[in-house]
């Protein structure tokens, strides 16, 4: 874990904790992934930061390998957790993509807001999440990745994105740690 410092206009961004995903099974326990995302969103509002909740409505067109039906899913399966306790002050994103930022209007607010830094935690790490921190990397903002506040559906996926591709897009830490760095820059 490597996080140095957040930046005076810190933005939090929680991947796709929705209501299908806290039935797949993954490889931390999702209570408290999600207990710690959560825990992070409360943080970031009681210092007027902007929370960005993400969910998944669809898929991106275009062919793939691996079977895409949606049939069968529950009408509110794109709904977001209630333990998030989204707040009207919080951004909601509603994407067809992996990543956050694909025609989403994400990073016009971000901007518009004054953020140079994200915070990204959620589901899944080695999907959502590292193609939303490699779309922000990419877009010029620093990123952190609360590695406490996130999973996949298998820990190899997780591990390979924790350990060799977040060094290369960002700085990592704990929740604690997050919270903590929050608490000493004064905000």
């Amino acid at each position: 874990m490597a996080a140095t410092q957040l930046d005076p206009r810190t933005a939090l961004i929680v991947v796709d904790l929705q209501k299908i995903v806290a039935s797949m099974p993954s490889a931390h326990p999702f209570a408290e992934v999600l207990k710690n995302a959560s825990r992070l969103a409360d943080a970031f509002r009681q210092r007027d930061l902007p929370v960005i909740l993400v969910n998944v409505v669809g898929m991106a067109p275009g062919r793939t390998e691996q079977s895409r039906s949606g049939g069968g899913l529950p009408p509110d399966w794109s709904e977001l957790l209630p333990d998030l306790n989204q707040q009207p002050q919080d951004h909601l994103v509603s994407k067809k993509t992996w990543g956050a930022f694909t025609n989403t209007g994400l990073e016009d607010y971000l901007k518009s807001a004054g953020v140079t830094h994200v915070v990204v935690c959620g589901v899944a790490t080695s999907v959502g999440v590292e193609s939303t921190a490699r779309q922000a990397h990419e877009l010029g903002f620093n990123v952190t990745l609360a590695v406490d506040a996130m999973t996949d559906l298998g820990a190899e996926a997780h591990a390979n994105s924790v350990e060799r591709i977040f060094p290369k897009l960002g700085e990592t830490a704990t929740t604690q740690d997050i919270i903590d760095l929050l608490s000493t820059r004064g905000a």
